[in-house]
């Protein structure tokens, strides 16, 4: 089958190369390298080669499960996300899964725990079966994504019969994005896949540079000799000057260089694009001025938002910028939730055994107020930075004291409820395995309605809309288009209003799953309620792409003609932009920003602009030299 293989690219060439001596392999490449498209073509020539192979293609996200399965499709292959995949290995052997579980529970050193037990009995889950969800709840046996890589890492170094079963199943494991997996899940397949004799291999696709997730493996140093290294060194996305500055932040072997391709995106009359590269610093923070200053200077279009996307460090530094602040306020600024953290962190750990089951939160903070001496009395009142929160929201304290503690400390609150997943421009489809809440995506279903009644786009319209089962003459027709004109008037009628007019116009029905989710989750549910539903209309639109925003993060994996990227560390201490220029500080944030700003940088195909305020001199002598002193601008 060899001869197949002429019209292969050399890269994946020499990955065949490595499939003939049985070899695992690592292909890595830049950021716009086509590590995708090498990617396929392995899967493809595998299937040309042997039939009859199983090949489980792994990758971090949903989003890039659903990009790999565009591009190929075959009934022996297996797309699914990292977490999905291992689960599915191991959740059929109960009782490993119990045993490994209760002896994770039990080491202090892990750090997980069944609130109220010191050791979990080995008979504590035989009523209940281990099983897997976006939650953790651990007395009821429910694990979440942290435990079940722990789980499976503890599970495959006492079971190798695991080992011969993945191997079965699959004699070919590829890993997308493998900077972004966990080494629970790379010591599985390169150390204790090692424990069975049946053959398979393991082929790595990525780039250490573009690891910014935290709690991920980043390279490979401590297994080269498990593997053999490829190397793509081409670029066939970003124009000469991002080339160029990209290759300045890397810090490995890997220096880019354009593609030879004449139909590569980067190249134009058969030469490579110049593009524009441009350093604009202010002593001004308002970056209305600086979007002015690129749009009348440069023609830079930010309503065009599929084609211009303005980068920012966290979602609560756009929030304001997008009109949706107090929302991600409820789910991710909320000192009364931390608060809460702070009393039951407390109970775990000094053991605090009293039977809370039928007390309300109020309840609770009194029996520890009589409990705990007054020297320690700290650990268990608001710290400084609570009390002004709690100061301002009188009536929020007061629900939560008068909440079912049970109910109250199971509540999880995390912004990715609210803003997970969205699209990077309106054109994206829609992206599977979002975390959003059941609340959120019922509100999201109303703004759809009326989003798509708004646009014309009446028969889509029609198929979303739960009235849809009420038309059956021309009378009903008309009452829907009286309650949709109706719902669309917005106004400032607060989000409980809207859900309840969509509700009894039929328009979009409150089903047992939100109800539910009320009960669960009263607290948040009520503090969502008071917002105006303008509110969440702006998050839609965020969400749906139709916003220049996105954040630094989110935009891995993503290209843009023009990308504007926001030098602010918003109070984050994971990052720091100046000491990035100044190559100081911390080597664990310089290592984390410099791989951050260099997916940022290379998102652009065509222009890239950075806005700095208050740059200082130092800076501004490292910027000149990355950026070309012509493009230093002080607006």
């Amino acid at each position: 089958m060899a001869k197949d293989r002429v019209a292969l690219e050399p890269e994946v060439q020499k990955i065949f190369g490595a499939i003939d001596k049985g070899e695992n392999f690592l292909l890595s490449g830049g950021a716009g390298s086509g590590k995708t498209y090498s990617l396929v073509q392995v899967i493809r020539q595998i299937f040309i080669e042997q039939p009859s192979a199983n090949i489980a293609c792994i990758t971090y996200t949903n989003a890039a499960v659903k990009e790999i399965e565009d591009r190929v499709s075959y009934a022996n292959l297996q797309v699914s996300t990292i977490h999905d995949f291992i689960w599915d290995i191991i959740k059929h052997f109960q009782k490993e899964l119990k045993k490994s579980l209760i002896k994770i529970l039990n080491d202090n050193a892990i750090g997980i725990s069944i609130s109220g037990l010191k050791n979990v009995p080995e008979d504590y889950f035989d009523d209940n079966p281990i099983n897997y969800k976006e939650y953790l709840r651990l007395q009821e046996g429910i694990i979440s994504h942290d435990e079940v890589l722990l789980i499976a890492h503890e599970m495959f170094s006492n079971y190798s019969r695991l080992s011969d079963i993945l191997k079965d199943r699959f004699q070919f494991v590829l890993v997308d994005e493998y900077q972004d997996t966990d080494k629970a899940i790379i010591e599985i397949l390169l150390v204790h896949l090692k424990q069975s004799n049946k053959k398979n291999i393991i082929g790595f696709f990525g780039d250490t540079m573009q690891s910014i997730y935290d709690n991920t493996i980043g390279d490979l140093s401590d297994y080269k000799e498990h593997i053999i290294h490829i190397k793509k060194v081409q670029n066939r996305r970003n124009p000469k000057k991002i080339i160029d500055l990209a290759n300045i932040l890397r810090t490995d072997e890997i220096e880019q260089e354009p593609s030879k391709d004449l139909d590569a995106p980067n190249m134009e009359n058969g030469k490579i694009q110049e593009g524009q590269l441009l350093f604009l610093y202010s002593n001004n923070p308002n970056i209305t001025n600086i979007k002015t200053y690129l749009h009348e200077q440069y023609d830079w279009n930010f309503e065009n938002v599929k084609h211009t996307k303005e980068l920012n460090l966290t979602h609560n530094l756009i929030a304001e910028k997008a009109g949706f602040q107090t929302l991600i306020n409820i789910y991710d600024g909320d000192a009364i939730v931390k608060y809460r953290d702070r009393i039951k962190a407390y109970i775990k750990d000094y053991n605090v055994n009293e039977d809370f089951s039928e007390k309300t939160f109020g309840e609770v903070l009194d029996y520890l107020e009589e409990l705990v001496l007054d020297k320690d009395k700290f650990r268990i009142r608001p710290t400084a930075s609570m009390k002004p929160f709690m100061e301002e929201h009188p009536r929020q304290l007061a629900r939560a004291k008068a909440l079912s503690y049970e109910v109250f400390r199971k509540m999880y609150f995390s912004k990715d409820q609210l803003i997970d997943d969205k699209k990077q421009s309106v054109n994206e489809e829609s992206k599977k395995g979002s975390k959003r809440d059941r609340l959120i995506q019922h509100l999201f279903r109303i703004q759809q309605t009326i989003d798509l009644y708004s646009k014309g786009r009446f028969n889509e319209f029609l198929k979303i809309t739960d009235y849809r089962f009420k038309i059956n003459y021309v009378k009903d027709k008309e009452e829907l288009k009286t309650h949709i004109e109706a719902l669309v008037q917005v106004g400032d009628k607060s989000i409980e209003t809207i859900l309840k007019e969509a509700h009894t116009s039929g328009i979009c029905i409150i089903d047992d799953r939100l109800e539910e989710f009320k009960l669960k989750n009263k607290y948040l549910y009520d503090r969502v309620m008071e917002v105006p539903f303008k509110e969440f209309q702006k998050v839609y639109n965020y969400l749906e792409g139709k916003t220049p925003f996105t954040t630094q993060h989110k935009t891995k994996g993503a290209e843009f003609d023009n990308v504007f990227v926001i030098l602010d560390n918003g109070r984050w201490n994971n990052y720091n932009f100046e000491n990035l220029f100044l190559e100081k500080g911390s080597p664990s944030v310089l290592d984390r920003t410099q791989k951050l700003f260099y997916v940022c940088c290379t998102r652009a195909k065509k222009r890239l602009g950075i806005f700095y305020y208050k740059p200082s001199e130092d800076v501004l002598t490292v910027a000149k030299n990355w950026f070309g002193k012509e493009n230093v601008i002080s607006v």
